[in-house]
């Protein structure tokens, strides 16, 4: 049975195809502004990847805040449960899922089976997400990678106040200022980051193992004040910014085209409640 799966975010597409139950291809690419056709174009370039034609797939399901617009594909579900059965798949010991991606970050509680058990998000703050830390480092005026690798040499906990990215910038240039080491500014930034989404995470409830997953699961000096806020180390999975695209094309091999999953929208003052 081949079958495909497509995570089409605010940002970015990525697309995995399951052949027989082994993934034979991906792709990713920027979405842009017309992002149903950078779904249709990534999906073709995994497809040519795997030699393998649009006839030969037997089911795709989409998943992602695009996912809808995926009008070749056959259902769709929602980013947690996307979310939840790709980790299952990749670490089958998690029962609680963070993922922060370019836009939002969601913390998930889920079984042994992979269901979706509770979930809470935080949409409406930049402060918890990528596009937070790509603000940053330009106000660092560095690439993300450098600031991730310098935060890592850093010894110095510095508290960051800024609640947005806007103010973040400014806080960033001020420490700047005052001669603060730019390696512990990047710790700052990732210690501010890991603060809010460990918040989100507790109102689900922290039951190990901890899977960390999306873009910002590649940035090893934020994983590293993720597991400080934590008091815990945090399972990544190879490529987690496939981890939902992969969940999707599980779910088109278990015949599953639709799912509902309630999600508890974490607004500011529910997390500084939270913490």
């Amino acid at each position: 049975m081949t079958v495909a799966g497509i995570d089409l975010g605010g940002r970015n597409v990525h697309v995995v195809i399951l052949k027989d139950d082994k993934v034979v291809a991906k792709a990713a690419g920027a979405t842009g502004i017309q992002k149903a056709e950078a779904a249709g174009k990534f999906y073709d370039e995994a497809l040519q990847q795997a030699g393998l034609k649009r006839g030969d797939v037997e089911a795709v399901v989409a998943t992602g805040s695009s996912g809808p617009r995926v009008d070749f594909a056959n259902g769709y579900i929602p980013d947690a449960a996307a979310d939840a059965r790709g980790v299952n798949r990749l670490a089958p010991s998690a029962r609680t899922i963070i993922d922060v991606g370019g836009e939002e970050g969601r913390a998930i509680k889920i079984n042994a089976e992979g269901k979706v058990q509770d979930f809470a998000v935080n949409e409406k703050c930049a402060a918890g997400t990528g596009t937070f830390v790509d603000t940053m480092a330009r106000a660092l005026e560095m690439p993300v990678e450098e600031m991730a690798k310098i935060s890592l040499q850093s010894t110095t906990s510095i508290p960051m106040n800024a609640q947005c990215a806007v103010f973040g910038e400014s806080e960033v240039v001020s420490l700047i200022h005052q001669n603060i080491k730019k390696l512990d500014i990047a710790r700052a930034v990732h210690d501010a980051i890991a603060g809010r989404v460990a918040s989100v995470t507790r109102i689900v409830g922290l039951e190990k193992d901890i899977a960390m997953i999306g873009g910002v699961a590649m940035n090893a000096g934020f994983v590293a004040s993720l597991n400080r806020e934590l008091g815990m180390d945090v399972i990544v999975p190879d490529d987690p910014d496939y981890v939902g695209a992969l969940g999707a094309a599980v779910a088109a091999s278990q015949g599953v085209f639709g799912e509902e999953v309630k999600a508890k929208v974490v607004e500011k003052e529910t997390i500084e409640e939270g913490k």
